[in-house]
This record gives C-alpha cells, structure tokens and sequence, in this order.
C-alpha cells in the first residue's frame, strides 16, 4: 500500500452487512477511542471486500477514502492485534480482520488505540500510525 492515513478505522464484516451496522461500529470504536470522526483519514477493510455496498455507503456517510489491505498485508500487520476472534483466525487466518486493517492502513509503527468494538455484522479498531 502506498497511501496511508495518520488515524484509520479498520473493519471486518458480514457479507452483505449494512451501512448502519458498518457506521455504528465505527461510531463506537472513535468514542472508546476517545477520538472524533473528523480526524479520520480513511476507512480500511480488506481488499476481496471492497464492493460490498454497506461498506462503500459507510465510506460515503463518513465522507472518507477507502484503503483496501492485501491479504498478505494483513497477516503482517495482525501480530500487533489485541484481540484473538477464533472463527477469525480458522478464516483468514489472522486473530481480528479489524484490528490488522486498520494497523496495516495506518502504516509502520502503527499502534492500536484499543481493542476492536463489534455488533452483529461490523467489528472495527482505530489504529494511529506513527507519521503523518
């Protein structure tokens, strides 16, 4: 990935999940994260994700671009997870598709600001990367 944001909402979800699920994650995520919307550079998901519509409705909602993560992406950056999801890691082999996006979006030496927030269909982290 070339284009990285400074604080980014990484989210894994359902097929067929919807904006507002996808919107009320992220919404919960940014207040356990003590962080406003506005300083948001980017929703981030992985790539096989990119056309489900709930999630480029959310990205419109939230007035945001959409960084999508390479699968290899991903398992480099889930070693910082903090949360474990066992169904997950059987399928996709990394412990929170949420919390490996957003620090795989948000650049090296990214860090969590804390562990993902999930509903019935979203689960999404706030990462914070290290340069702007």
């Amino acid at each position: 990935m070339t284009d990285r944001a400074t604080i980014v909402a990484g989210l894994g979800f359902r097929k067929n999940a919807g904006a507002d699920a996808i919107v009320d994650a992220v919404a919960a995520a940014l207040e356990a994260a003590g962080v406003q919307a506005a300083s948001l550079g980017a929703l981030a998901t992985l790539a096989d994700k990119a056309a489900e519509p709930g999630f480029l409705e959310a990205a419109q909602r939230f007035r945001l671009r959409v960084a999508l993560v390479s699968e290899a992406d991903l398992a480099e950056a889930s070693a910082g997870a903090l949360t474990v999801s066992a169904r997950v890691m059987a399928e996709k082999g990394v412990p929170s598709v949420a919390e490996a996006a957003a620090l795989a979006a948000a650049g090296p030496g990214a860090r969590l600001l804390g562990p993902r927030v999930t509903n019935r269909e979203a689960a999404c982290a706030i990462a914070k990367g290290e340069t702007e």
